[in-house]
């Protein structure tokens, strides 16, 4: 960090926050239980901001999860089970909990505690719905009512045994977050549940998260995992995954912010690998996220205004809470830290443990403090941090835990509505409300009283272009689940709105799109009339709708967005999602395109998608078209793209019966292929023909194994969205963007070396091939990828270290892995010789013996 950047963050440090005294630690006992209200001595608080106490123990213990009630009332799950001990010897113990506080004075403090549900093993995640309360415990999702009004459930019925049931409470499902969309949303979880006349609807989607899940104004769903703070789904659930001949490379599970620095305000050595150098400072504080989850989207107008739509996360291994303001550009959403060095909550008190947030009726933002020693379970529990934690007395007292809210200074938080009790066009008011908690439980409220009486209020509001965008949205949901929508309705939606009304529309029009053919032209001429003019974000919904259309009009209206868009991957990978099946035709009309003639990295990149999905999809009257496409007398930058991208896909076809031909194809017999012999060897696997039958070839002896061939192809794909745009699809180097991967020492040399480039980045200068490479030639700093899983990362290193005549060794999803945890606490981009030198600095690698 330069001097600039230290003296500024210390200005910051001043002028922002109140500052902490040092810890002064007793020896005989460094971190010992404070009452709550020492611990509220123990804040640091963004300034403008107040933290209130508004409950603790004995009222509520190790709580880990709270949401508030249309009755304002809080719900609190408490995980009295975990980790009493270091061998987590009660986790089988039913002595979890789920309370209710009640505020009754109406002075901000819980008054009251009723206990729901007891007698609870590990209880993890409850969702509100009609006249009961899933509930998460014991290894699976039941259904619970209290039918006589005391605040107790007086009925348990299994609902899904599948739910949570591996028991890790680290690594198990849980949420339960209703969505705008009328559907349960869940992190570490492929399950979503949707509670429809009287019945319950299980339905898979795609993975999120780890623990905590949370979603924005537009239903964009977020999560992390305990290494990378930030994470969204750029895209309503389940488009991405519809085509099964194409993996979407972005979109799903995006990392919002690459930023993982922390910054504790007291010594955190007991913390799991805190003895690898670089996770700790040499003052003994975290450096990076460990422990990150419960992502919070804050959506309430108490905060200023700049507030609205941050995200809080929580990093209780650093005492501390990270807030991110959210911005958009086109369909990428960042987030960015607007006081980097100084955290919008910590402590110095090493138990304080935020673990969840929830936004009360009140527009404060609600802080679950788990309040003990030892957070990590008993699986990954290091010998390092038992003798940490049994040194520094943290393994007891257990069954402490405090819930604390944060509110500006000087305004009074004490809004307590009991919205069971409004009537309909009350609850048709609040979904305009300002504040996201009264827009979501009085969609939830309107769904669940199924009152068809509104239904014309309902509908004004919808179609009402006076009326607040976010309004007429939570309109559109609402009529979805009372089931009260029509096309005629929907479509005069379509044609006379803009942004996110428009697009909601368009995404329930898609059902009865499907269904009636005459609503199909309708919907198609309205897409039609709009497209030219749209923006990216309704482009992108115009991409993901398109499916239900008859494949002409889909194939026009996907033409001009691409010649709008195509430059934005995920337009490419909403693009694919709609084409599933129907990826060569489209390929055919783009090919005769007079718009095609024009080679454009932009077009190489799709074109070599549409055909990968084509081999992937294996018609044998498509892939016949494709080499035919292909064997043109003159071999142009299309002909050239399609063979390189049909060898390349030809390594997932292992376990496929080879196409039959009558004859070997004459594009194999050319001498002016752009690929080697390998590559062509590769393509031909996937064909048979009289005197040739692929699986009598020898593979040649440097071709990469059938595992590693498949990380090749995966590779490539992976490549061309996330680093063409620097390197060029060619690996050739781009102007002032990257320097060449072909031939490069830094791709072909040491395999650790390369991993930690891709996982936190390198700054310029850099010599490759004896060229040496900075700004203004390249940009200065190569991104770090680190938000990405190990087997992507590992992918796409094994597919840049065999392409463009580079052959090096596969890199595998383990060696990715084991580098990031050796290097956890690297949060800065490394230098060229900075990186020769740590490289240099480890232990050598023994041989393995014969």
């Amino acid at each position: 960090m330069s001097i600039i950047r230290i003296a500024l963050s210390f200005l910051i440090a001043i002028t922002l926050f109140s500052c902490s005294k040092p810890v002064q630690e007793d020896p005989s006992n460094p971190s010992p239980a404070q009452s709550a209200e020492e611990e509220l001595e123990t804040f640091q608080l963004e300034e403008g901001f107040q933290i209130q106490l508004v409950a603790a123990e004995p009222m509520v213990e190790d709580p880990v999860f709270i949401t508030f009630d249309e009755d304002s009332r809080l719900w609190v799950i408490e995980m009295r089970g975990f980790m009493t001990d270091t061998l987590g010897s009660e986790e089988d113990k039913p002595i979890g909990r789920i309370s209710v506080l009640e505020d009754e004075d109406g002075d901000g403090v819980m008054d009251k505690s009723t206990i729901y549900l007891d007698s609870l093993i590990m209880p993890r995640a409850l969702g509100f719905f009609g006249d009961g309360v899933l509930v998460s415990e014991n290894t699976a999702l039941w259904v619970t009512k209290d039918l006589d009004g005391d605040l107790k459930a007086d009925t348990k019925v299994l609902l899904d045994s599948t739910y949570a049931s591996s028991g890790n409470p680290e690594h198990s499902d849980n949420g339960l977050l209703r969505n705008v969309d009328n559907w349960y949303y869940n992190a570490k979880s492929r399950l979503r549940y949707k509670y429809q006349d009287g019945e319950w609807i299980r339905d898979s989607t795609e993975f999120r998260g780890q623990w905590g899940i949370s979603q924005d104004d537009q239903g964009r769903l977020f999560y992390n995992y305990n290494w990378s703070q930030l994470h969204a789904d750029l895209v309503p659930p389940n488009y991405l995954s519809r085509n099964p001949n194409h993996s979407p490379s972005t979109g799903i599970d995006y990392g919002v912010s690459m930023d993982r620095r922390v910054f504790p305000i007291r010594k955190t050595p007991a913390v799991n690998r805190g003895y690898i150098p670089g996770v700790l400072s040499e003052d003994q504080r975290l450096m990076e996220f460990t422990a990150a989850c419960s992502p919070w989207i804050y959506r309430a107008g108490l905060f200023p205004e700049e507030y609205y739509g941050n995200a809080f996360v929580a990093e209780p291994a650093g005492n501390l809470v990270k807030r991110n303001i959210i911005s958009q550009k086109g369909n990428i959403l960042e987030g960015k830290d607007p006081h980097s060095g100084i955290e919008f909550l910590a402590s110095t008190d090493e138990r304080f443990r935020p673990v969840d947030f929830a936004t009360g009726p009140d527009g404060a933002l609600y802080i679950a403090d788990m309040y003990r020693g030892l957070i990590q379970h008993g699986e990954y529990l290091t010998p390092y941090l038992r003798e940490q934690t049994i040194g520094r007395g943290l393994e007891m007292p257990v069954h402490l835990g405090r819930i604390w809210k944060i509110v500006p200074k000087g305004k009074n938080a004490l809004a307590q509505p009991k919205l069971s009790k409004a009537s309909t066009d009350e609850l048709i008011e609040f979904l305009s409300n300002r504040d996201g908690w009264y827009r979501d439980m009085a969609q939830r409220l309107l769904v669940e009283r199924n009152d068809k009486t509104g239904k014309e209020k309902v509908m004004q509001l919808a179609a009402d272009s006076k009326s607040t965008e976010l309004g007429r949205f939570h309109a559109l949901w609402t009529l979805e689940g009372l089931n009260l929508l029509s096309p005629d309705f929907l479509l005069s939606i379509f044609e006379n709105s803009s942004g996110l009304v428009q697009s909601t529309a368009l995404r329930l029009l898609e059902p009865f799109a499907m269904e009636s053919s005459a609503i199909k032209v309708r919907l198609a001429e309205a897409m039609e009339k709009v497209v030219d003019s749209t923006t990216s974000q309704e482009a992108l919904q115009l991409s993901l709708s398109s499916y239900v259309l008859e494949p002409s009009e889909d194939e026009r209206v996907l033409s001009v967005i691409f010649s709008k868009y195509g430059d934005d991957p995920l337009i490419r990978d909403a693009m694919m999602s709609s084409l599933g099946g129907r990826e060569y035709d489209f390929l055919q009309k783009l090919w005769a395109s007079e718009e095609w003639k024009v080679k454009e990295q932009t077009k190489e990149i799709f074109l070599e998608t549409l055909a990968s999905a084509i081999i992937k999809n294996g018609d044998q009257n498509e892939v016949k078209g494709l080499l035919a496409l292909a064997d043109e007398k003159e071999l142009g930058w299309k002909e050239n793209i399609l063979i390189s991208g049909m060898s390349i896909q030809a390594a997932n076809l292992k376990d496929r019966k080879p196409i039959p031909l009558t004859s070997e194809p004459a594009l194999f017999q050319r001498t002016d292929l752009p690929i080697d012999e390998n590559r062509v060897d590769m393509l031909k696997r996937m064909f048979a023909w009289p005197g040739y039958t692929p699986s009598e070839v020898k593979l040649v002896s440097n071709q990469l194994d059938e595992k590693a061939l498949k990380q090749f192809a995966d590779g490539r794909q992976k490549f061309l969205v996330t680093c063409a745009g620097c390197h060029g699809s060619d690996g050739a180097g781009a102007p002032r963007m990257g320097p060449p991967l072909v031939g490069s020492e830094w791709v072909l040399g040491n395999e650790g070396r390369l991993a930690m480039i891709l996982l936190h980045g390198l700054e310029g200068p850099v010599e490759v091939a004896g060229k040496t490479y900075d700004a203004p030639d390249i940009l200065p700093v190569m991104p770090a990828h680190s938000t990405m899983d190990d087997g992507s990362i590992a992918a796409i290193l094994t597919y840049i270290r065999n392409e463009w005549g580079n052959q090096a060794s596969p890199i595998s999803g383990r060696t990715i892995g084991k580098t990031r945890v050796s290097t956890q606490g690297r949060v800065y981009p490394w230098k060229a010789a900075e990186l020769d030198e740590y490289i240099e600095s480890l232990p050598p690698v023994e041989a393995p013996k014969p």
